[in-house]
C-alpha cells in the first residue's frame, strides 16, 4: 500500500462547533497530526439555509497512515458525526469533508453525483480535487475555491511531507 493520509475539512458555524467535534473524530480516526489555519468560508451561499452566515473552514490531518479504499468508510462515518451534533432544529452545526491525501493527489468523498465524480458505494462519489505536479498540487477546473486558497495548499504541502518521511 503507497501511504495516504486521512484529510477532513471541517466547515462549521464557530469554534464551539469544532471543538465538540473533534473528540468524536479522534475517536473514530486517531490522533490529529496537523491542523491548518483556520479561515472564513465565504465562498457561497450553499450552506446558509441550514448552517447559518459567517461560516468557517479548518482542515485536519490525522496520524495513521490509511488505506485509499476506506475513503467511502470514512465519509460514512463523518456523516454519522454529523448527524450526532445538529442542533435543536434538526439542522448541521458541521459540515464533514473527509479525502485521501496521498503524493499524488486529493480525492474527496461527496454524496452529490456529477460529471467528474465516481461511483465509490451507493450514493457516495469520490472526486479527484487535486493534483501534484511541478511541486505543488494545482487545482482542476471543478476544485472548490476553498481548496484553492493558500491556507489550504500550504497544509497539504505540509501534510504531503509527512507522507515522504513514510517507510511504507
Amino acid at each position: 500500500m503507497k501511504p495516504a493520509r486521512l484529510i477532513l475539512a471541517l466547515l462549521a458555524r464557530n469554534q464551539d462547533s469544532i471543538a465538540k467535534a473533534e473528540p468524536l473524530l479522534t475517536n473514530e480516526f486517531g490522533n490529529i497530526l496537523l491542523r491548518s489555519e483556520t479561515i472564513d468560508w465565504n465562498f457561497s451561499n450553499y450552506y446558509e439555509p441550514e448552517m447559518g452566515k459567517n461560516l468557517i473552514r479548518v482542515w485536519l490531518c490525522f496520524q495513521p497512515i490509511v488505506n485509499p479504499a476506506q475513503l467511502k468508510d470514512f465519509k460514512r462515518i463523518a456523516m454519522v458525526i454529523e448527524d450526532r451534533l445538529r442542533d435543536e432544529q434538526g439542522n448541521r452545526t458541521i459540515n464533514l469533508d473527509p479525502g485521501i491525501l496521498t503524493l499524488h493527489n486529493l480525492v474527496l468523498a461527496t454524496t452529490k453525483d456529477y460529471s467528474h465524480r465516481i461511483p465509490i458505494d451507493t450514493g457516495l462519489y469520490a472526486e479527484l480535487t487535486l493534483i501534484y505536479h511541478q511541486g505543488r498540487y494545482q487545482p482542476l477546473a471543478w476544485t472548490y475555491p476553498d481548496y484553492q486558497t493558500q491556507t489550504c495548499l500550504n497544509f497539504l504541502s505540509a501534510c504531503r511531507q509527512t507522507l515522504l518521511k513514510t517507510n511504507i
